[in-house]
């Protein structure tokens, strides 16, 4: 902690003096343990920082140890923290669920309330977020369903499948994810004469081909 007293204190000298990490000064303003500037251009008083000096031990207790984190590092640490399999998506479902809320995102990708995890006690809500949330590439969902490739297209394309998530593939493409709650839901409807279109041999039109597809706001 940098004891050198100064007339007023900007958003990186109040953490760096104070002997915070920035992601705990953040956290602690919108805990209201630190306030608001009280001066112009986003700034901090003497007053103001020597107050929160003074409770700097309550207020990293109060932050927590883990930041805000992204989805991969959110289920790695549950799945060392609880010693299970917490498979990829398992974030995005348990905030689906309201059980994680997102602070606020990185490069367009959520980050997940690091305090919230850390306080996290019911194992059972992480099996079914993990279960119901698990992402699949398309030829996994396929075999899922047990469905041709091109089956599966038709679905998509009706819009009765929509992918959940998407990641990184080979030379900067797009891979869309699956969600499992939505492949279960959709090998459960009886809009689809299921065992007649997973009968259909290889090289034979699909009988999806005549679901309408899916019309698109303009």
């Amino acid at each position: 902690m940098n004891t050198t007293t100064l007339k007023s204190y900007g958003p990186r000298q109040f953490p760096d003096r104070a002997g915070l990490e920035v992601w705990q000064f953040e956290r602690a303003q919108r805990l209201g343990l630190i306030p608001k500037p009280d001066m112009k251009d986003w700034r901090w008083s003497a007053a103001a920082f020597n107050d929160a000096v003074g409770r700097v031990d309550t207020i990293k207790r109060a932050t927590g140890t883990l930041p805000d984190v992204g989805a991969a590092r959110a289920e790695q640490y549950l799945a060392e923290r609880f010693a299970m399999i917490v498979r990829p998506g398992t974030a995005a479902e348990l905030a689906r669920r309201g059980h994680l809320p997102v602070i606020s995102e990185y490069c367009g990708h959520p980050l997940y309330c690091g305090l919230t995890l850390e306080a996290f006690r019911d194992r059972r809500k992480i099996e079914r977020a993990s279960a119901a949330g698990h992402l699949h590439m398309r030829d996994a969902a396929a075999k899922i369903l047990g469905l041709r490739e091109s089956d599966f297209d038709h679905l998509v394309r009706a819009g009765l499948l929509t992918h959940a998530a998407t990641a990184e593939g080979l030379f900067d493409s797009e891979v869309l994810l699956y969600r499992q709650a939505d492949l279960d839901r959709l090998s459960r409807s009886r809009r689809i004469d299921w065992s007649t279109v997973r009968a259909t041999p290889k090289g034979h039109r699909s009988l999806l081909a005549k679901l309408p597809s899916k019309q698109t706001a303009v």
